[in-house]
C-alpha cells in the first residue's frame, strides 16, 4: 500500500460548534497518535497554537488526557507529550450472534479489562438478558473501576437476527424480531444503550482502533455464524439508502459444477464450516485447535472453497467501491483468516488484468471480538470522538498515521 505524500489534516471547523468540534478532533488525534506534543497537534489538526493550548487545558481539566513526560533529543526545553487517560471513562460492548454471546468491559484507550463469552446456539432474549445481568457486576468489580464512569453500552447484533434462515435455526428464534434491545441491558437510570449491526460495529472498531488509522477506505468482511460486510470510504462508515450497505452474505454463491443456488453466507460462514465438519464427525473446536489432523484437513478444504466463492463478490467490490484493502475479521482463528486471505489474493490475481484496481485481502487487526469491541466504541464515539465526516481527509486512499 502506498503512503500519502502529505500528513493528514482534519476537516474544517463548524463555527457554531467550534469548541466541541475542535475538542473532539484534538482528542481523537491524541487517541490515534499516542504520545503527541502541542506543536504536533497544531500541525495535525490545523488549529492555531493558542486554540490547541485552550483545548488541552480543558481536556486536562476534564481528566480525558494526561501529560506523559517530555520528549528528549531537541534543543531547549523538551516539549511535553500528551496521552489519552485510559481510566477517563469506560464502556461495555455486547455482541449477540447465533452461536455465542460476548460481553466486554473496555477503557477509553481500547484495552479490554474484562471479558465474558458463552458459546450457545440460538440463544433467546431471556438467556442473553440473564447472562448480562449475572456477569456485569462481577466484571466491574474484578476490573476495579468506578461504575459511574461507564458512559454507555454498545450492542452489536446481526440485522434480521431472528429471521435469516441459517442451518439449525429453531422456530422460537423469531422472538428476536419483536425485542427492544435496549430493554435487555439497561434500566431506566442506567447508562444509555447504542445498537449497531455487527459487521458495521466491527468495521467501525477497525476504523477507530485498527487498520483504519492507516487505510482510509476499506471493505470489511465479518465471518460469524453468517457473513456480513461493512464499507468505510474516506474515513466514513457508509450505510447506504436503507442502512444495509456491505451485505455481501446475501449475494449469490455458485456451487462447483452448478449454477447459483444459495446465498454466499450459506457457504462462507462459521455455520457452513460447522456443517462441513459435522458431516465428517468433527466440531469447530477440533478445527480451531489445530491438533486434530483430519479436522484441520476438512477446514483447509472449506477455506479453499470459501476463497473461490469470494472471488466474484470481491471483484465486484473492487470495481464498484475501489477500496484500499479488504479486511477480514470474525471468530475464525487468525491462522485460518490468514490462509483464507492468502488464497483469495491468489485467485483474485488471476483477474487483475481485467479489473481497474485490485485491493489486497488481509486479516483485520481486531479479530475474534471485533463486533463486541466495535460496540464498545459506540458510546465513546457518541460522546467524545469526532462526528462522521470530521476525521482526517487526505488525497488518495491511504492515510498516514498521525505520528508518522
Amino acid at each position: 500500500m502506498t503512503k500519502a505524500s502529505h500528513h493528514p489534516r482534519l476537516s474544517g471547523t463548524n463555527l457554531e460548534r467550534a469548541a466541541d468540534h475542535n475538542q473532539r478532533i484534538t482528542l481523537h488525534a491524541i487517541r490515534v497518535g499516542g504520545l503527541l506534543t502541542r506543536v504536533e497537534l497544531a500541525r495535525i489538526t490545523g488549529l492555531t497554537a493558542p486554540a490547541i493550548a485552550n483545548i488541552i487545558k480543558r481536556l486536562l481539566q476534564d481528566g480525558l488526557i494526561e501529560e506523559a513526560g517530555q520528549r528528549r533529543g531537541g534543543r531547549g526545553q523538551p516539549p511535553t507529550k500528551l496521552v489519552i487517560r485510559a481510566d477517563a471513562c469506560y464502556s461495555i460492548g455486547v455482541n449477540i450472534d447465533r452461536d455465542h454471546i460476548t460481553i466486554l468491559l473496555v477503557d477509553f484507550a481500547g484495552n479490554v479489562l474484562a471479558r465474558v463469552s458463552q458459546n450457545i446456539d440460538y440463544a433467546l432474549p431471556p438467556q442473553v438478558r440473564a447472562l448480562y445481568h449475572d456477569s456485569i457486576d462481577g466484571m466491574v468489580k474484578n476490573a476495579g473501576i468506578d461504575p459511574a464512569k461507564i458512559v454507555g453500552i454498545g450492542v452489536a447484533v446481526p440485522d434480521d437476527l431472528g429471521s435469516v434462515d441459517l442451518p439449525g435455526r429453531p422456530a422460537s428464534y423469531g422472538e428476536w424480531n419483536s425485542v427492544q434491545m435496549t430493554t435487555l441491558f439497561s434500566g431506566p437510570h442506567g447508562p444509555p444503550v447504542f445498537v449497531e449491526n455487527d459487521a458495521a460495529a466491527a468495521a467501525m472498531g477497525e476504523m477507530q482502533l485498527g487498520m483504519g488509522q492507516r487505510v482510509n477506505s476499506f471493505f470489511y468482511i465479518l465471518i460469524s455464524s453468517g457473513l456480513g460486510g461493512g464499507l468505510v470510504l474516506d474515513g466514513n462508515y457508509v450505510r447506504g439508502a436503507n442502512g444495509r450497505s456491505g451485505e455481501i452474505g446475501f449475494m449469490q454463491a455458485h456451487r462447483v459444477g452448478g449454477g447459483a443456488d444459495a446465498q454466499l453466507q450459506n457457504i462462507v460462514s462459521l455455520s457452513a464450516l460447522s456443517k462441513a465438519l459435522e458431516e465428517e464427525g468433527f466440531t469447530l473446536a477440533d478445527a480451531f485447535d489445530g491438533d486434530v489432523p483430519n479436522a484441520a484437513a476438512c477446514a483447509d478444504r472449506w477455506i479453499d472453497m470459501a476463497a473461490r466463492q469470494l472471488v466474484e463478490p470481491l471483484a465486484a467490490v473492487n470495481c464498484l467501491v475501489n477500496p484500499a484493502a479488504v479486511l477480514v475479521g470474525g471468530r475464525l482463528p487468525a491462522t485460518l483468516v490468514e490462509m483464507l486471505a492468502e488464497r483469495a489474493n491468489a485467485h483474485l490475481q488471476g483477474l487483475a488484468d481485467h479489473l481497474p484496481a485490485l485491493a489486497p485481502v488481509a486479516r483485520a487487526t481486531l479479530s475474534e471480538d471485533a463486533p463486541a469491541m466495535g460496540a464498545a466504541i459506540l458510546p465513546f464515539s457518541h460522546f467524545l470522538l469526532p462526528k462522521p465526516g470530521a476525521l482526517w481527509k487526505v488525497q488518495g486512499n491511504v492515510a498516514m498515521d498521525v505520528a508518522g
